[in-house]
């Protein structure tokens, strides 16, 4: 399974580029998902986090995830098919 089918609450998100230079780099624990944004947990602060202006991995998994690509709701994202890029 690819993380892109993955659930990816309670698994370590790191951002490793961006549109907006101050959200590269960042990272933390995912406490929510859902159609556009990611909700995480750096230290004691939550973040939201836009899905199109991002890519990350999950759990430093060599596969970069564009945001872009993945602007579905996480329980139709988890069942669809993503072409290898």
């Amino acid at each position: 399974m690819e993380a892109w089918n993955e659930s990816w609450i309670g698994r370590t998100l790191t951002v490793t580029s961006s549109t907006d230079p101050t959200l590269q780099g960042r990272s933390g624990l995912v406490l929510d998902e859902s159609k556009n944004t990611l909700t995480l947990l750096e230290g004691e602060q939550t973040v939201v986090l836009n899905k199109n202006s991002i890519q990350f991995n999950i759990d430093n998994i060599t596969v970069v995830v564009n945001g872009a690509k993945v602007n579905q709701r996480p329980e139709d994202r988890i069942h669809r098919t993503y072409r290898k890029a």
